[in-house]
């Protein structure tokens, strides 16, 4: 399965090699780019309480969608310390009526590092409710095929600008629960600031600030 992953990863970087010059007849290109004042996954900072700067590129045709988004972190990895995230993913997004499904396969990186490259395989769904949207998710570890991450989370508009979110998470390969809830302020068409609050138990609680750039 790791090495079903990284040739994921290499048809993926060829994808965006050649993708520029022919997006319009391809697919589409997004790009996005951020600065957090923490990095915060699954209720757990990835940077140890400090601020990241974060980007990726996204490229979509159809229900299919590739993409690679990177971080620096700050944690203990392998035989050595981790300082940058690359993740570099797949997957297919098809509809059935108000139910939108996202299935697909994630490689988690760490340049550098000592450790293995981690995969996940992703299965969700979201629904339309009224104005906002509740969904589910599952992510299960690749290597084993066993202690999977569930999530139910739900969005909702509380006007033109402002947005609330949050989920509800339940780690099984760590044996703890996660939660975040918080507001979107949509500052224009390309720019959005994200203030989370998120918790996981067995950690202490944590806030994160996000200024992130879609475009």
């Amino acid at each position: 399965m790791k090495k079903t992953l990284l040739v994921a990863a290499v048809a993926i970087s060829a994808l965006f090699a050649g993708g520029a010059a022919s997006a319009q007849e391809a697919g589409k290109l997004s790009y996005n780019l951020a600065v957090t004042s923490n990095y915060v996954w699954r209720g757990v900072t990835q940077t140890d309480d400090n601020a990241a700067l974060q980007g990726g590129i996204d490229y979509k045709k159809g229900t299919f969608y590739a993409g690679v988004w990177g971080s620096n972190v700050d944690f203990a990895y392998g035989d050595d310390k981790a300082s940058t995230e690359v993740d570099l993913y797949m997957g297919l997004t098809p509809s059935v009526g108000d139910f939108n499904f996202d299935f697909g396969a994630i490689a988690y990186t760490y340049p550098g590092s000592g450790g293995d490259t981690i995969g996940e395989l992703k299965a969700a769904v979201s629904h339309s409710l009224g104005k906002g949207a509740i969904g589910a998710a599952m992510y299960l570890d690749t290597e084993t095929l066993e202690d999977p991450y569930y999530e139910v989370n739900a969005s909702y508009p509380i006007s033109d600008k402002w947005s609330v979110s949050g989920a509800l998470g339940q780690y099984e390969a760590y044996g703890y629960t996660t939660k975040n809830i918080g507001v979107t302020y949509a500052i224009n068409s390309t720019l959005g600031l994200d203030l989370r609050w998120a918790d996981a138990s067995k950690q202490p609680s944590t806030f994160a600030a996000t200024l992130k750039a879609s475009f």
